[in-house]
């Protein structure tokens, strides 16, 4: 029962983050760098910052905890924050060429298998006494390859999109629909986005052990790869704010009330996949197979909630009976890929 319950909280945290980018329609007269970089104050620091405060126990500090940390851990977990921060990036531009749906299943798919492999393996290239590659069980890797089985449906479903549609019905869809051009940066976006994964993996002792609850005991991490990617989009935002001249954005008084408000909505919906996936994991036993697979879990339902989005907001409209029936094969075999490692582990 603790499973289901861990994978419920889960799943509700996937669905706030699939709906993080509604709010964003509703912010007006901003360009694109000055909203991504606000909401990423909400997003990446704020809330990130808040959510570490809950492992900090009476009487003691988060910076003292920070400050007395092995300093290759800490470093090497905003290091992996700051390649994340490159997928979100890009992971923006995948759904302006690929729309929500699409766009989110194969960034997020690449993320979910690359992620969950990726941070054992690193671990155990700079820390080999800790056995990590261990945590890779049978039922670890067969999790990861069901996922990617249901991403490949759904980028399939996608092809067959893009193959029927004409070049208005695309357009009407996703404005600047491209799909040889957004899988390619959805592909990054996901390689770049694992790294998140790999991040919380070298800040996993990054906490006050069992003074902390271990409900939060992930959030401190969090926030330290949240921070290392609000570093590389703040960079990015304003050479962009340069370049284009939109520093005017930011004095527009009359808008900021609205743009404020959904901001601190899309980062509160974005932020509840982490804080979710924390206090998931810790219905889950330490180590296991549900544990290390819980970064997978997230990024497949996030999929599946996307899409559903994607069907909400028309993004496969004009599409045939049959595309419909391989997208929803695709989402059938996400929801199965995240209670099929505990089946058979």
């Amino acid at each position: 029962m603790e499973i289901v319950i861990g994978l419920i909280i889960i799943a509700i945290g996937a669905f706030c983050q699939s709906s993080c980018y509604v709010p964003i329609n509703k912010i007006k007269d901003w360009s694109w760098e000055s909203y991504w970089i606000v909401q990423g104050v909400f997003a990446w620091l704020v809330l990130p910052f808040l959510g570490a405060l809950l492992a900090v126990p009476e009487g003691q500090s988060l910076f003292g905890l920070f400050a007395s940390a092995p300093s290759f851990n800490l470093w090497m977990t905003i290091f992996f924050g700051v390649l994340w921060g490159v997928g979100g990036l890009t992971f923006g531009l995948s759904m302006r060429y690929l729309g929500v749906a699409l766009g989110q299943s194969i960034a997020l798919g690449t993320c979910a298998g690359l992620g969950t492999i990726m941070g054992p393996v690193l671990l155990n290239i700079f820390f080999p006494e800790l056995n990590a590659l261990e945590s890779l069980t049978f039922a670890v890797i067969l999790g990861v390859v069901v996922t990617l089985i249901g991403i490949a449906i759904i980028g399939i479903a996608g092809g067959m999109k893009s193959a029927a549609l004409s070049e208005e019905e695309k357009r009407e869809a996703v404005k600047d629909f491209n799909f040889p051009k957004g899988l390619a940066i959805a592909l990054l976006a996901g390689f770049m986005s694992g790294c998140f994964n790999v991040g919380l993996t070298f800040g996993a002792d990054i906490n006050f052990g069992e003074l902390t609850d271990p409900m939060f005991r992930t959030l401190p991490a969090t926030f330290l790869v949240t921070l290392g990617g609000f570093v590389t989009n703040a960079v990015y935002c304003f050479y962009q704010n340069q370049k284009n001249k939109t520093w005017g954005d930011y004095a527009k008084t009359s808008v900021w009330g609205n743009n404020l408000l959904f901001c601190l909505l899309a980062g509160a919906l974005w932020y509840s996949q982490f804080f979710g996936l924390s206090l998931g994991r810790s219905f889950f036993e330490a180590g296991g197979t549900m544990d290390t697979l819980s970064f997978c879990i997230l990024m497949a339902l996030n999929v599946v909630f996307s899409n559903v989005w994607g069907i909400i907001l028309k993004e496969w409209k004009g599409c045939s009976q049959k595309t419909i029936a391989v997208l929803v094969c695709g989402i059938v075999v996400l929801i199965v890929s995240s209670f099929l490692p505990q089946l058979i582990g």
